[in-house]
């Protein structure tokens, strides 16, 4: 369905410096503290953060929303590239469901870190009211918003009706790409739809997938690829391969940027690390048997949790994770770099003790500064 009465197709990139708004501005109800810059060499390969603000048990969606803005301050200072969460809705267990608001509230708690969706279920939106939200988001945070984009519903079928979304809408996608495209392009003369704000903000688009049609379109449309292999990894080398072989290059982009998903748990020691893994595990069961609560503490034994059939659904899907003391991490991440070739690693570290997950964090970021390309 065509809501733009002039030729849809896509725009360049407008350059523009990445920095802070005019200090005292306050944004989303937040004033950004000040943060010093971390003086460490940036990692070999770039690495970013997909948090998916998991509520834990005895806790709420203030204090999951709050540690996402505390962990992407501190990402910062690691040198992270960008901070990105997902909509996912009726889940009890994840509170960034309104995604855009979420980005607003780790923004305006960072200054420097690309804050981002990973992404937004495009076919639940229309494609006017995506550029709107993030048209606002980037006049907020100039040079600092992406916007991933992927097709599924991000829900069940009995909330998927509940969003109003139309069965058929996924059909829509490459076509709703192309209209949101134009929504944040400069506007035309005698257009009659604007994006306000939005046009010409040219927000950096990313097409999300765990399949093989993501890679097609992203290389069709020239623009950066986001492989889900951090729980949908049977697709991967070939998904990137088509990504990688059919690229055009656009406006946006001169040459094919693939960023794969990994799950890395970081810890002193490797038996730490597999123990905090547990909350992550029992999250995958859980989801295995219809389960949708909130995060669990790890345990001591996993193998008391899951029935043998659960560890096989679990583990394969969790087959593309790195869980470790840091030179098993950077062992682990050198041989995924090897499977993939990736230009960039969105991590995965689901732990649930956020001091923990900190900890993880950094230690990926330490590692990161002395992999080596195989």
């Amino acid at each position: 369905m065509a809501l733009l009465d002039h030729q849809v197709y896509s725009k360049g990139m407008r350059s523009r410096q990445n920095g802070a708004a005019p200090a005292g501005l306050k944004r989303c109800g937040y004033t950004r503290k000040p943060h010093k810059q971390s003086n460490k060499e940036v990692p070999v390969i770039p690495i970013s953060i997909l948090d998916l603000v998991r509520i834990r048990e005895g806790s709420d969606a203030r204090v999951a929303l709050d540690h996402a803005r505390d962990l992407a301050l501190h990402a910062e200072g690691w040198n992270y590239r960008r901070f990105w969460m997902a909509e996912h809705h009726n889940m009890r267990g994840i509170a960034s469901a309104a995604t855009a608001v979420a980005i607003c509230h780790v923004a305006a708690g960072t200054s420097s870190i690309r804050v981002g969706a990973g992404g937004v279920m495009l076919p639940n939106h229309s494609p006017l009211v995506i550029a709107e939200q993030f048209g606002t988001l980037a006049s907020l945070f100039p040079g600092r918003i992406d916007l991933g984009l992927g097709r599924a519903p991000g829900t069940d079928q009995v909330t998927t009706r509940a969003l109003r979304r139309d069965p058929a809408s996924a059909e829509s996608f490459p076509q709703d790409v192309l209209e949101l495209q134009a929504f944040l392009a400069p506007a035309e003369t005698g257009q009659r739809i604007v994006a306000v704000p939005g046009h010409g903000t040219n927000v950096p688009l990313w097409i999300l997938g765990s399949s093989t049609f993501g890679a097609q379109l992203a290389a069709e449309l020239g623009l950066p690829y986001a492989f889900a292999s951090h729980f949908a990894p049977d697709s991967l080398e070939m998904a990137l391969q088509m990504y990688r072989a059919r690229f055009k290059p656009s406006r946006q982009e001169s040459k094919p940027h693939a960023m794969v998903g990994v799950n890395i748990i970081a810890a002193d020691t490797d038996a730490e690390a597999r123990r905090l893994a547990t909350t992550q595990q029992m999250s995958f069961t859980d989801m295995h048997r219809g389960v949708r609560g909130l995060s669990k503490p790890p345990i001591d034994d996993i193998e008391t949790y899951w029935t043998p059939l659960e560890k096989a659904q679990a583990s394969h899907m969790l087959a593309h994770s790195i869980i470790g003391s840091p030179e098993t991490v950077r062992e682990g991440i050198e041989r995924f770099l090897l499977l993939t070739g990736a230009d960039e690693l969105m991590i995965v570290s689901d732990v649930f003790e956020h001091k923990a997950r900190l900890h993880s964090y950094e230690i990926i970021a330490d590692v990161a500064r002395s992999v080596e390309r195989i």
